[in-house]
């Protein structure tokens, strides 16, 4: 086994995790560090509330690239003030960054979703009844019978199609719009595969099995934060 064969299950982990979590930037930067001093193009200076997931996608890279070019040793933890390079090194000379966004101040208490807003939510499997909502879990289970489709709750797109994550199993992670995303896990067999654009109630999946009983572990999240889905469903 190679040392790449040996990261690769580490660094689809962190991938999905970057994903469900957002990897979120420290609140305030190093000793000495001045967030707003210039830097060479090609490379970004991090910013109060930014993630590494954001800081891709605004810059058209994937968060494995970022990870990779950086050496980054945790994708979960990024400082304000830290400079990542986001443009290819053969890139980077004749590249002009983009104008920098906009930045909202970062909330000191946790955003709660507003009921019923933003989104509206199919039931993921056909007559299936939802469980209660489990804070540790951080979702609610729906029994059935292993190989019942597994149905997509919302149009979106696949960001996360694998089983990085062991207590998640075979999962897909669907994005829906810029607040919100669902969460998949252990299914059977996997029918939708990462950067396919789905619609309400197509089949994704295949049920599976957790601790011995058929059952889909269905997310709804808000900005990241695991919310009840139970007053979103149509």
């Amino acid at each position: 086994m190679t040392a790449a064969d040996f990261l690769r299950p580490l660094a689809v982990a962190t991938l999905a995790l970057t994903v469900l979590y957002g990897c979120a930037s420290s609140t305030t930067p190093s000793a000495g560090v001045d967030i707003n001093a210039p830097v060479e193009p090609g490379y970004y200076r991090v910013q109060a509330g930014d993630t590494l997931f954001r800081i891709a996608r605004r810059w058209g890279q994937s968060v494995s690239t970022l990870v990779k070019w950086n050496n980054l040793a945790d994708a979960s933890q990024i400082e304000v003030g830290q400079v990542l390079r986001v443009v290819p090194p053969t890139a980077a000379a004749s590249s002009t960054p983009p104008r920098a966004p906009v930045l909202r101040p970062t909330p000191k208490e946790p955003v709660a979703a507003p009921a019923q807003a933003g989104i509206r939510l199919a039931m993921p499997v056909s007559g299936g009844k939802l469980g209660n909502f489990n804070t540790t879990t951080n979702g609610v289970d729906i029994a059935g019978a292993v190989g019942t489709p597994i149905l997509a709750a919302a149009p979106g797109k696949v960001v996360y199609a694998g089983s990085g994550i062991r207590q998640y199993g075979n999962m897909l992670i669907i994005k829906h719009n810029k607040d919100y995303l669902t969460v998949y896990a252990h299914n059977s067999k996997l029918l939708a595969r990462d950067g396919q654009t789905i619609s309400t109630g197509q089949t994704i999946a295949e049920m599976g099995s957790h601790g011995g009983k058929p059952l889909l572990h269905f997310e709804l999240r808000y900005r990241g934060k695991p919310i009840d889905p139970s007053a979103y469903f149509q």
